[in-house]
Formats: structure tokens, C-alpha cells, sequence
């Protein structure tokens, strides 16, 4: 039997990378089925080309994950899945939060012919075998006998296929212009292929933020796999880029990489010992990030950035929305520690809180003007289904659209917070984008690092750029020109330097030639 896994596009932005659910299921599927991955974001289909793929590739069940943004886009690809022949099973925690929703028993039609709740790791082989023989039940759940469910302990995590899996959609330098790969040729014999995979090292969160919906799908308990497992497979990983010459870099998907840090350095230390280095990305809360050994394994194991969900520079608002773990007052030591070690912090912000008020971009930006530079991304307060933040704003009646994510509008609000309207809400989270990622902004980030290598602040410079593209459209060849000619003067900074650099190497290069001579 023929599977398509397929992840819909967020309808905003180009993710760069692709999401492991996807890889994680290839794996566990039964032998003797050929399975297709289209991620949206790396292959954009229009409902009618998907259709055609079904066809052409006479695909008899596809298997689509969505988080609750992308929940719209995910129906009606699913509606054209079906229509052209294909038996369609949701799963991940969007799902799972409102299961009647994708069966046609709420107010939506039916987009699904079965829906599998929580981690599918244990119920994937089930469903295949099902759908191979005729008989795909409705909704599968992970469950044991006694009906509580079954969470996967990881300590027989599978094999992701990495050496075989085809990747060419995920090549992020297959996405550079042709003159920019055609350079890279000719000076590199490295970067044919650029790759930022996920992997996982563990699952589970104990904070239990109001707002987040990690805990209530994966649970407080957290799970781990083996140091050799993880170990494991990113020397497969390295080995297959390199095979290609190619890079990766791996994007640690855990909900909290470091939330064990006894576990954690263990593991640092592993991937140093054993060749497993890779240059790495993760999510780590703020308030473990004060471990000086912590951070020294972070940056020998090959840490580049790290995406810290800092929400607030108020205490109050932290508190409110039981994140009160975070402290304001440390946010600085922690970006210094990490910045010292040439390691940058994508620093999340939640503006829209009961507590915001206006000028809350201004306040923000006061304060992270005395933080080395990193890569700041700001959203607003989303209330996502079942989460204790949805239910308290149902309860209340302040929901204005109450299944948002049905008519979803990128950084739009859903309600109105206490004390800020929701256009000025909104307005303040332009505010942040424009004044972080201007071009005064971006020269100011690169001369705070004047004293770091010039291949790290060329990395800044374009990283900036990618990420201001998470809230302005800049997905066209044109966006893109446009926004290297407002940022000429750094561009075109960082090019003197590199042909300086370039002289220089060559100077003491024939240097010892003459002398000889």
C-alpha cells in the first residue's frame, strides 16, 4: 500500500525546517509499504496538485498532523485527499484537543475518515494494518486494558532511516538563488546541501504554563532516550551529508532540552567523546541557564542558538499565566552567558496579556537594549483549545471567535485582553517587528559583536533577515531584493571585510614562497 505523511504549510512563513512526525512514523510503519513525506512549507501543492499526486501515486492512506494554525489549511487539503480517492487519518494535538472536529460531529463537515489522539508512536503500526485490510476504525487511542493511556517510554525509540530518506525538498540550498549555489560551488565543496533536521532526545514538560498545550499532550513526566540512541543517530546524519557533501544542523525538538541538567551534560559529554558534534539548535527555559558547565558543553558540543520563551519582561504577567519560574531580573545574566560562548538566543515574547498595557514594544525594547543581540519574535496571546487559558476565557465569555484557528488570521487576537485594546494589542506587536529588524537595528546587532569571527556576524546578518520574515512577507525573489537594498550598508560591509580577510590569507600565504626564494 501506497502512504503520503503530510505536514500542511502554515500559511504565513517558510519553516526551514521540516517536522519530525513525519520521519518518526516512516520508520515505524509495517514492511512491505512505500511511503511518500511532502512537507507544505518545503513543497507547497495547491488542493488540485495534491489531488493528482494522489492519483499519480495511487496513495490509499494519508496520514496529516497540524497544529492548530495550520488546522484550516490541513482541512481542505484533507477534502481533496479524500475526494480523490484516499482514506485520511488526523493525528498530533490539535486533534487530540478537539477530536469531534476532523469527524464531522461539530459544526464542520467531515475531513477525516479516522483520527488518532496523543502520540501516535504505539497506534501508526495498528493503523496502517487496518487501512492495508479494510477495516480502519474511527479514532484509535493509546491506550492499555485498563483504558489509561499509554505513553511511549522511548527506551526502544526507532531508527529513523536517515541514510535512505530522500531530502531534497528539505535542501536549504537548493532554495538559494542560482547565482548564490553557483558561488558556493566554486569556493565550497561542503555546502552542496544544507540541512536543519529534528531530532529528539526526550518528551515532556512538568511547568504546565496556562497557555501552552505541551503538557496536556505529551504529559509532566518526562521520558528520555538513551544517550546511544541519540548518538546514534546523529552520526548517521553526519555521515549522510557528508556522503553528499553537504552540512546539517540539528534542531533538538525536546519542549525543554536541558529540564534534567544532570542528563543533559551527560549527554553533551557523549556527543563530544564519541565524534557526534554537530552545530545544534534547542529549546532550553531561561532559568536553566545559569549552569556554568552547562553552557561550557553546549558550546563544545556545537550550540548556535538558543530559543528561550521569555514571554514577558513583567514578573506580574509571568505569574498570571503560572510561568512565574521565569525571572525578569535574570534574563540578563543568562543572554551574557550564552553570548560569551558565541551562542544567540531566540528570545520569544507574548505581548496581549491581561497585564500589557500600551508602550508595552517600547518597555520591551528599553530592556533588551542592555542584552547582547539575538533574534527576538514576538506573537500574541493565543488561546488554543484545551488549554486552562481556553477554558478560562470560555468560562468568562471573553472569547470573541471562539474556534479561531477555523478563520485563522496571522498575529490577530481571538479576545480582548483586560487593560489594551485588541488593535492596539496588535499594533504593539508591529511595533516590535519593525524596530528590531530595521536596518539601524541590524548594523547596531553586528557592531555589539564586532569582536566575534566574521563568518558569525555574516551568520547574524542573514539569520536577522530570515527572521524578520516570520512577520513581513518576504517570500518572493522581489521581497527579498528589496530587503537586501535597505540593508545594503551592512551587506556591503560584510563583503569588504570578507575580501580583506581574503588578502590577508593570501599575503601570508606567498609570504614564506619569497622568502625562500
Amino acid at each position: 500500500m501506497n502512504i503520503l505523511l503530510y505536514s500542511p504549510d502554515n500559511g504565513v512563513t517558510r519553516n526551514f525546517m521540516p517536522h519530525l512526525w513525519m520521519f518518526l512514523l516512516k520508520s515505524l510503519t509495517p514492511p512491505g509499504h512505500e511511503v511518500f513525506l511532502i512537507d507544505g512549507d518545503a513543497q507547497p501543492m495547491t488542493e488540485d496538485e495534491m489531488s493528482q499526486f494522489i492519483r499519480d501515486h495511487d496513495i490509499r492512506l494519508a496520514g496529516i498532523s497540524a497544529m492548530t494554525r495550520m488546522a484550516a489549511r490541513a482541512y481542505k487539503m484533507a477534502d481533496a485527499i479524500r475526494a480523490a480517492g484516499a482514506k485520511v487519518v488526523f493525528g498530533g494535538p490539535h486533534v487530540t484537543e478537539v477530536p469531534e472536529e476532523p469527524l464531522g460531529r461539530a459544526e464542520e463537515p467531515r475531513h477525516a475518515d479516522a483520527i488518532a489522539l496523543g502520540e501516535a508512536d504505539y497506534t501508526w503500526p495498528q493503523i496502517v494494518t487496518d487501512a492495508a485490510t479494510g477495516s480502519l476504525k474511527e479514532i484509535y487511542r493509546p491506550v492499555v486494558g485498563s483504558g489509561q493511556e499509554m505513553k511511549p517510554t522511548l527506551a526502544d525509540y526507532p531508527q529513523i532511516p536517515w541514510d535512505t530518506i530522500p531530502l531534497e525538498q528539505f535542501n536549504l540550498v537548493g532554495k538559494l538563488p542560482r547565482l548564490v549555489r553557483w558561488l558556493l560551488k566554486r569556493k565550497t565543496k561542503s555546502w552542496e546541501s544544507l540541512y536543519v533536521l529534528p531530532v529528539e532526545s526526550g518528551r515532556g514538560c512538568p511547568y504546565g504554563c496556562e497557555f501552552c498545550t505541551v503538557t496536556g499532550f505529551f504529559g509532566d513526566v518526562i521520558r528520555f532516550r538513551s544517550n546511544q540512541s541519540v548518538i546514534g543517530e546523529l552520526r548517521r546524519l553526519k555521515r549522510r551529508v557528508q556522503s553528499e557533501r553537504g552540512t546539517v544542523g540539528v534542531f533538538f525538538v525536546d519542549d525543554n532540552f536541558a529540564i534534567n541538567p544532570k542528563r543533559t551534560k551527560s549527554l553533551l559529554r557523549d556527543m563530544i567523546v564519541e565524534n557526534a558534534v554537530v552545530p545544534w539548535i534547542a529549546q532550553i527555559s531561561v532559568n536553566l541557564l545559569k549552569d556554568e558547565e552547562l553552557l561550557d558543553l553546549m558550546a563544545a558540543s556545537g550550540a548556535r542558538c538558543i530559543f528561550i520563551g521569555l514571554e514577558s519582561v513583567d514578573a506580574d504577567n509571568l505569574r498570571r499565566v503560572h510561568k512565574s519560574f521565569n525571572k525578569p531580573a535574570d534574563y540578563k545574566a543568562a543572554l551574557d552567558g550564552l553570548a560569551r560562548r558565541g551562542i544567540y538566543a531566540i528570545t520569544s515574547f507574548i505581548f496581549g496579556m491581561d497585564g500589557d498595557t500600551p508602550g508595552v514594544a517600547k518597555r520591551t525594547a528599553e530592556v533588551m537594549n542592555t542584552w547582547p543581540p539575538g533574534f527576538p519574535v514576538f506573537s500574541l496571546m493565543t488561546p488554543f483549545p484545551s488549554t486552562p487559558l481556553y477554558q478560562r476565557l470560555l468560562q468568562a465569555g471573553r472569547l470573541e471567535r471562539p474556534k479561531h484557528w477555523l478563520d485563522f488570521r496571522p498575529f490577530t487576537m481571538s479576545y480582548t485582553p483586560e487593560n489594551i485594546t485588541i488593535a492596539q494589542a496588535e499594533a504593539e506587536v508591529r511595533e516590535a517587528w519593525t524596530r528590531s529588524y530595521s536596518p539601524r537595528a541590524t548594523i547596531e546587532a553586528l557592531r555589539r559583536i564586532s569582536d566575534r569571527p566574521l563568518s558569525e556576524r555574516a551568520v547574524v546578518f542573514f539569520a536577522r533577515l530570515a527572521f524578520r520574515g516570520i512577520y513581513f512577507p518576504q517570500m518572493t525573489l522581489r521581497h527579498w531584493s528589496i530587503l537586501l537594498w535597505k540593508n545594503r550598508r551592512p551587506l556591503i560591509w560584510l563583503c569588504y571585510r570578507a575580501l580583506f580577510a581574503l588578502r590577508m590569507r593570501r599575503a601570508v600565504a606567498v609570504a614564506p614562497s619569497e622568502e625562500t626564494g
